[in-house]
């Protein structure tokens, strides 16, 4: 079986090498990929937002399968052209991937139909907005409408700082189009959970629940990033956290998306905050979060293709979804400077040992070199029967994989630790 894998990052990296593990799978070919994982899929230079180019690359390799993983993709209608063409996809259509590509949407949806999350308004005037937090309480969450490579959502500490916020977003249009629409929300408080769940728009099964470290520095200080590292599962989710989930905002959800003809069949990601008040929604994605999907897949013990395949036919109930006991940690190593300016071309040197337990987001490869690319550059997963020996394992190997100006926090998993 031949497959087609959208994205070039790291959560790329960790689907790419778990469908390896199926005996089946005979080539991965991956868009546009990257220098890691060209170790592992055969790459090709068509960027993941070029639909038209991807249409025509699959109908060059006729793939039997495709992966649609990231965002823009998948909200700029990937799986649709795909399915259009006869090719059999893992990942929501367009009219589901809105869930995540308009703030606005998913928040109505969630007022709509009862499940629980932050109090909210919506604004597409400046002036408007700039009025309502006169009074609102602070401090507050502003969220851009659209995708903003993650980076669309600022907790405002104070009044100012919450109107320079508006005003970055809807007149400097810093997110582009992204902030015409704004949401200003309630700030919530409680420690956050990710879950990441299967689901054919009729069964979802939910993963293994993670906690993401997002600030750069250690203590969570700093800017905020694309993620520097994750442990799963999370000791804030337990037993009836889960069942409250599944029963208030997992279901509910999935039902909801089905009343207003958007079937989500997926991966659908829950960005959930456990309040006083019990387990409210933050955020939904429309796909495997970055880095939380480097933690959760080396802990799946079924087939991932068996799983998507019966997802894209809509037979997830029909599936034994096992997961392993063990823990699992995995710490991102960065470019200094990173989420600011950093330079990068700077050669990595990773042990043949350790090659299986490194997902590569940002590198490039010369002349079989394998170079700095991108700000976070690689992670490094353990899994290990406990949640210390995995984090300490994981060090482990990140310090013996060397390039200059590496970076990376040293206290990823000490929350959850201390949480056990």
């Amino acid at each position: 079986m031949n497959i087609l894998v959208v994205g070039g990052g790291g959560r790329e990296h960790a689907i790419i090498k778990k469908l390896r593990e199926n005996s089946a799978v005979e080539k991965i070919w991956a868009l546009p990929g990257n220098g890691g994982i060209a170790r592992d899929a055969e790459c090709a230079a068509v960027k993941a937002t070029d639909i038209e180019g991807i249409v025509d690359f699959a109908k060059q390799v006729k793939p039997d399968y495709a992966v649609v993983a990231p965002d823009d993709p998948l909200v700029m209608g990937c799986v649709d052209a795909l399915t259009n063409i006869g090719i059999p996809c893992f990942g929501p259509e367009a009219k589901a991937a809105v869930i995540e590509g308009s703030k606005v949407f998913s928040k109505n949806l969630m007022k709509k139909y009862g499940i629980p999350t932050a109090r909210y308004q919506t604004f597409d005037n400046m002036d408007d907005a700039l009025y309502y937090l006169e009074s609102a309480p602070i401090p507050t969450v502003i969220k851009a409408d659209g995708l903003a490579l993650g980076k669309g959502v600022i907790i405002a500490e104070t009044r100012e700082a919450a109107k320079d916020a508006v005003t970055e977003m809807m007149a400097d249009h810093k997110f582009g189009a992204s902030g015409d629409r704004i949401v200003i929300e309630e700030f919530l408080e409680g420690p956050e959970v990710s879950v990441l769940s299967f689901t054919d728009g009729k069964t979802i099964v939910p993963m293994i629940s993670s906690m993401d470290h997002k600030r750069a520095g250690d203590g969570d200080t700093g800017l905020n990033t694309g993620g520097m590292g994750t442990v799963a599962p999370n000791p804030y989710y337990n037993d009836e956290v889960a069942a409250r989930c599944m029963e208030e905002i997992f279901l509910p959800t999935v039902r909801a998306m089905n009343e207003e003809g958007r079937t989500f069949k997926g991966c659908l990601y829950f960005g959930l905050m456990i309040t006083k008040d019990g387990p409210k929604v933050i955020e939904y994605n429309c796909r495997f979060g970055d880095p939380e999907t480097q933690v959760v897949l080396p802990l799946l013990e079924t087939d991932l293709l068996t799983i998507m395949q019966a997802v894209t036919e809509e037979r997830l109930g029909e599936i034994d979804v096992k997961w392993s006991d063990e823990s699992a940690c995995c710490v991102i190593a960065a470019s200094d400077g990173y989420p600011l300016s950093y330079e990068k071309g700077y050669e990595i040197s990773i042990p043949d040992g350790i090659w299986p337990y490194v997902y590569v987001a940002g590198a490039a490869d010369e002349d079989g070199k394998l170079l700095t690319s991108g700000g976070r550059v690689l992670g490094v997963t353990a899994v290990r029967p406990t949640l210390s020996e995995a984090i300490e394992a994981s060090y482990d190997m990140l310090d013996e994989i060397e390039f200059a100006n590496k970076y990376y926090r040293a206290d990823i998993g000490q929350r959850a630790l201390k949480a056990l």
